[in-house]
């Protein structure tokens, strides 16, 4: 059921902080199967890039189509987040996270096996419905089995330090287990992540759902999932493409009225899919905004630096991925004091402050060149501009989910997730192309970095204005965008 938020400003007081917040030993078993799901979802985004030349050789697969070895992830697990995260709320968190887990195992399995670019697809098309399954239900299921403070920041620190690093260990596993066992152990691997989380979780996760059970908002659910497929199409085609194809630009055009249709549909439903009311929370909208040029502008630094360690600095895929080696020890690093650092400022000035220091440190990246020790340039500038994106990751989560009733907490995390995806998938079409296109790729490059820096800054100057005003330490702002 929708809850009214737009009557006047509330606050909603927060447990007070714990001297000794450490996790019970149930607790962080919990944590441990939610936080393997989800980083062996960040795991698939990234642990067959390096594999498909090899794939497509061995498949049969023209290097236009190995395109949709990406995409065909891509558009279920990011179309149907929000559509599983409100099922979640309504029939069971729980259930739905066991389905996905179940269906995942058992897609990575036939993409392991895939005998022909359909099945190996088909593969890859159930992997991301699983996906979709488990990224809302499982943060949501973070969200209401730690209280909000310390012991649910801490959560949250972990789970996005190890999104972040299953992105970047994906990036440099797969390149190992392709050179030692072919590409399909990359499938595999996932195949064997699933088959250990799966039988842990039954007797350690516990049910949650709405008490109420309203229908579903099924035409609000038709357009947000057309809509989110038709947008994520367009924008995963012109990655490879350009924006000058006719069916992107169709299912750009698409996914856009779609989704105005999708707003339409909600401002008039008795149960809606999407609260408005929480849309308008200033938490909401603008923690959403940080996350969505945090995770867009990130994506594209790795895409165009891969480009330029291995086309301008010849670099080997090995010691590029040493590169990215270095970045996710140092993420990982920051995501373990993220909880500190939000619990001693703030979720807001972290965030602000995050955003702020990636946009400083990717202006660092303007330096590189064609000489040496650009490398090590390239090292350190990404290295720490990672540890204050693993900050505006965390601290956005949190703040999008302060304040936000248990019955929404799904809702409230598929939007966090829907940021996520859409972020990762929007970044690269956008500025890559770019690079991509430039006849000077250290010239094209450093366009990217330049165009980059400036968004994130200005990202990180809207949101500080957005989010102004926050109250003390103790209660989470549950006021509506627009109310001051």
């Amino acid at each position: 059921m929708a809850i009214d938020t737009t009557t006047s400003p509330t606050t909603v007081p927060v447990r007070e902080p714990l001297d000794d917040p450490r996790l019970s030993t149930r607790d962080r078993l919990v944590l441990f199967v939610l936080c393997a799901a989800q980083f062996m979802v960040a795991l698939d985004f990234s642990v067959l890039n390096v594999a498909l030349p090899e794939l497509g050789t061995d498949l049969g697969m023209s290097r236009s189509a190995l395109q949709w070895a990406v995409t065909a992830f891509a558009l279920p697990s990011g179309g149907f987040l929000l559509l599983f995260g409100r099922i979640g709320d309504l029939y069971g968190r729980r259930k739905l996270f066991l389905a996905g887990l179940a269906l995942f195992g058992a897609a990575s399995l036939l993409a392991t096996l895939a005998w022909d670019p359909a099945s190996f697809l088909a593969g890859r098309a159930l992997q991301g419905l699983g996906a979709a399954a488990i990224v809302p239900t499982g943060m949501s299921l973070l969200t209401t089995t730690f209280p909000e403070g310390p012991a649910r920041d801490r959560a949250l620190g972990i789970s996005g330090t190890l999104l972040s690093l299953g992105f970047t260990v994906g990036m440099v596993a797969g390149g190992v287990l392709t050179d030692a066992f072919g590409w399909r152990s990359t499938m595999a691997l996932l195949t064997v992540f699933a088959l250990t989380v799966l039988p842990l979780a039954p007797g350690l996760l516990p049910e949650s759902r709405t008490p109420e059970r309203p229908r579903l908002d099924v035409p609000g659910a038709v357009t947000v999932t057309a809509g989110l497929l038709s947008l994520i199409y367009a924008l995963s085609t012109a990655a490879d493409q350009g924006f000058g194809r006719a069916d992107v630009v169709v299912a750009l055009v698409a996914g856009l009225a779609l989704l105005t249709a999708f707003a339409v549909v909600e401002s008039r439903s008795q149960a809606p899919l999407v609260s408005l009311p929480m849309l308008r929370r200033r938490t909401v909208a603008w923690g959403n905004v940080g996350g969505l040029v945090t995770f867009s502008m990130m994506s594209t630094v790795v895409f165009v630096l891969t480009l330029y360690l291995q086309e301008v600095l010849r670099l080997s895929a090995f010691e590029t991925g040493l590169v990215f080696g270095v970045q996710g020890v140092l993420s990982a690093v920051a995501g373990s004091r993220a909880a500190k650092v939000i619990g001693r400022f703030g979720a807001r000035r972290t965030l602000v402050g995050s955003l702020a220091g990636q946009g400083a440190l990717v202006a660092a990246l303007l330096g590189l060149g064609t000489h040496t020790w650009s490398v090590w340039l390239a090292t350190a500038a990404v290295s720490l501009a990672s540890m204050c994106h693993l900050g505006a990751i965390i601290s956005y989560g949190v703040t999008v989910t302060s304040g936000v009733p248990d019955e929404e907490q799904g809702l409230a995390t598929g939007l966090v997730t829907s940021t996520q995806q859409v972020g990762i998938t929007v970044g690269i079409p956008l500025l890559g192309v770019l690079a991509t296109t430039s006849d000077d790729l250290l010239s094209g490059v450093r366009t990217v970095l330049a165009l980059d820096t400036v968004i994130v800054l200005a990202a990180a100057v809207l949101v500080g204005l957005g989010l102004r005003g926050r109250p003390a330490s103790g209660t989470v702002e549950a006021e509506p965008v627009g109310t001051r």
